[in-house]
């Protein structure tokens, strides 16, 4: 179900759990009016990929998503032949395959024969296919996540350039697929490294950045409903003290609410350095971050 307007991404994103500022809620409307992808860029936990997932939740389409990773190809992201599927429909076949080459004498003939034949077994039967053809070739659109898109090499990020610019694919044995339906594209990246210009021209870009205060307050609330009022300012205020410091990692909003968890399962009222101090395993994540913290536990409570 798409969007009709800026007030109505925002809505229904809040009603799938997702709480979105103004500039979120509006890129997301102009994305879709425009059919261009989304690269949403940002510190690690701050929503990026639940952003995606909400989207997909709020216009009822199925989620398809793709792990990006170092020495990833356009093979693992696109599709596979099923060798052993086209291996035992061989063994099947035999017969007729003897029966075919049964007037052949030379090997040369035999080869010319069997190739002449090779489009049975280079089909659409026997392709596996991957994410990224799963999803233009989906009957109803998509939503297609492309996360972490950071961590690929840039010759892939080259062929995903060219494949968002067609939405069609070329597969040699069988030819060109098209996109059935156009699927909405999110990208996301923890800046690992700088995305390509013509990248970025290609997408609307999106900053996540980590929530203002009244912001992270609403999310913990709408996360963690049971939570006492007291509890959740002093929460918020606390993590808000700590992403001043100049920590290697600076804890994000699933710290944040890793750390509201933590601190109602110990049955804690309120929040105080000894209680920072038990704690801080659930927040810094770099011992050097934890050192820094202790040594300036009394001010950021």
């Amino acid at each position: 179900m798409d969007f009709k307007s800026v007030e109505d991404v925002q809505t229904r994103l809040e009603s799938s759990n997702y709480i979105p500022s103004r500039e979120i809620s509006t890129v997301i409307f102009l994305a879709q009016a425009t059919k261009k992808p989304i690269l949403v860029e940002g510190p690690a936990g701050v929503g990026k990929t639940e952003l995606a997932k909400a989207v997909s939740r709020c216009m009822e389409r199925d989620l398809i998503r793709m792990q990006c990773y170092e020495g990833l190809d356009e093979t693992k992201a696109l599709y596979e032949w099923e060798y052993a599927k086209q291996l035992l429909y061989t063994q099947m076949v035999k017969d007729k395959i003897d029966h075919l080459l049964s007037d052949i004498k030379t090997i040369s003939e035999a080869v010319d024969k069997i190739s002449s034949q090779e489009d049975a077994f280079f089909s659409e039967k026997f392709i596996q296919p991957r994410p990224l053809l799963k999803a233009i070739t989906s009957d109803k659109p998509v939503v297609l996540l492309i996360d972490e898109v950071d961590k690929s090499d840039p010759e892939f990020e080259a062929f995903l350039l060219e494949l968002l610019s067609d939405f069609q694919v070329t597969i040699p044995e069988i030819g060109t697929m098209a996109a059935k339906s156009m699927p909405f594209v999110f990208l996301t990246s923890n800046n690992y490294r700088d995305m390509s210009d013509a990248l970025k021209r290609r997408c609307i870009h999106l900053y996540i950045d980590y929530p203002e205060l009244h912001t992270e307050r609403q999310i913990v609330q709408m996360k963690i409903p049971g939570i006492k009022e007291d509890l959740l300012d002093k929460l918020v205020g606390t993590i808000g003290n700590l992403r001043k410091l100049d920590l290697k990692k600076k804890p994000c909003i699933s710290e944040t609410l890793d750390w509201a968890k933590s601190l109602l399962a110990l049955g804690a009222d309120e929040i105080t350095p000894d209680i920072l101090k038990d704690t801080l395993n659930v927040i810094c994540k770099y011992k050097t971050d934890e050192e820094l913290v202790r040594k300036n536990i009394e001010s950021l409570v």
